[in-house]
């Protein structure tokens, strides 16, 4: 696939720092808020049932999302307006929050909150992918997955001072400031690329119809990683069965936040460095897919670490070794994603990513809660590792020198 050029303007390129920018902003908001989100719903009597329901929905409605926007992405001229839109709502209804009486109302508040984040993740991304040289889809990968990492340690830390003194709606109200802040940046530091309406002109301003099943081919190197990140995800539950574990062997619950700091500080540093050294891989012709593999070895360590659950010092080590494992992999699968593809379907591409490793997370916390509930904590964690092991294996397995073209 030929290098993508981003647009010769100079406001092309500074999109990479915009978006690293408003990501820290918008994580750092939603962080605020959704920390002490649990036991606010509780405060207004609803229980793990309540909180499951309001979850589960939001998660699932984020995943539709990112599918329809991914298609939608290579079918539009302009990004911006949906990247902007999305960030616009997401933010506008955090502070509504502060003033619902009943559980139940923060339904549609987290339904459309996610619904926002799913439409605009597919265009931001291929806007990235746009505004900077095909050798460097790694770093500004990183780049953005750091500062939103930051961002989910600037909002929690921001959150306990606020609570503190101002109590929860206090902090939800407060969240309302890094999320204006985030509208604003994205709405005058945003520039279009141009890409898109050059693919068309090249085309001959050909442009099909808006359809989930039309238009070209996706690659089989892309449909190869898909299937190795796919069975990953098949293990990957959410990250709330490692905070259960923990509480298992005598980490107080008060610490569970602290638990988070501590992933979240190696996943910030690690992003942007472990991007980068993908890049490198790229211009020496190897795969990046070695970096995402050691990413998921890295996982399974992790795991299986939890599952024997040796000490509480054991369990701090790992979670720290944790966010080594999102650095490695979150970026690099991206860039991965994007440079296997051709660029008219890139958004299709990522649409479909998403998706598909969000129902694949879904479920596996479903098996993880089930497992856990007949056969105890070890078992669910033996088998995530086990998982991690064999798609990195897939993942390595296709030659990295041969490369199907849509």
């Amino acid at each position: 696939m030929p290098a993508s050029s981003p647009e010769s303007s100079p406001s092309a390129a500074r999109n990479l720092y915009v978006f690293g920018i408003t990501s820290f902003l918008n994580d750092t908001a939603s962080e605020m808020a959704y920390w002490v989100l649990p036991a606010f719903l509780a405060s207004l009597g609803a229980g793990p049932a309540q909180l499951g329901l309001v979850e589960g929905i939001a998660e699932s409605v984020a995943s539709f999302a990112k599918l329809f926007s991914g298609y939608l992405t290579d079918r539009i001229s302009r990004r911006k307006p949906l990247v902007v839109a999305g960030y616009v709502v997401a933010n506008a209804v955090k502070p509504a929050l502060a003033v619902v009486t009943a559980w139940w109302q923060v339904l549609p508040i987290r339904f459309v909150d996610r619904l926002a984040k799913g439409v605009r993740g597919a265009p931001r991304d291929v806007m990235v992918a746009e505004s900077v040289e095909a050798n460097r889809l790694g770093s500004a990968y990183g780049l953005i997955q750091s500062m939103d990492s930051a961002g989910a340690i600037a909002g929690p830390l921001t959150a306990l001072v606020l609570l503190t003194r101002y109590g929860t709606r206090g902090v939800f109200w407060g969240a309302a400031i890094p999320g204006a802040l985030c509208v604003l940046v994205a709405l005058f530091g945003i520039r279009e690329t141009g890409r898109r309406a050059e693919l068309r002109k090249k085309a001959g301003a050909q442009d099909a119809g808006l359809s989930l099943f039309g238009g070209p081919k996706l690659s089989g190197k892309f449909c190869f990683v898909l299937v190795a990140v796919t069975l990953f995800s098949l293990g990957n539950s959410s990250d709330m069965f490692l905070v259960m574990r923990a509480e298992n062997i005598g980490i107080p619950v008060s610490l569970a936040p602290v638990l988070g700091l501590v992933f979240n500080i190696t996943y910030t540093l690690g992003s942007w460095p472990a991007g980068w050294v993908s890049d490198r891989f790229s211009r020496r012709g190897l795969s990046r897919k070695w970096i995402a593999a050691a990413g998921y070895l890295i996982f399974a360590v992790v795991y299986f670490v939890f599952g024997r659950a040796p000490s509480a010092l054991a369990i701090w080590f790992s979670m720290a070794i944790y966010g080594v494992y999102y650095a490695l992999t979150q970026p690099v699968l991206k860039a991965l994603v994007v440079e296997s593809v051709s660029e008219d379907v890139r958004g299709r591409a990522l649409g479909i990513y998403f998706f598909v490793t969000s129902i694949a997370t879904l479920a596996a916390s479903l098996i993880t809660g089930e497992l856990w509930k007949h056969y105890g904590g070890t078992v669910p964690f033996y088998l995530s590792a086990g998982l991690a092991v064999v798609a990195a294996v897939l993942l390595l397995l296709k030659p990295a020198q041969k490369n199907s073209r849509s």
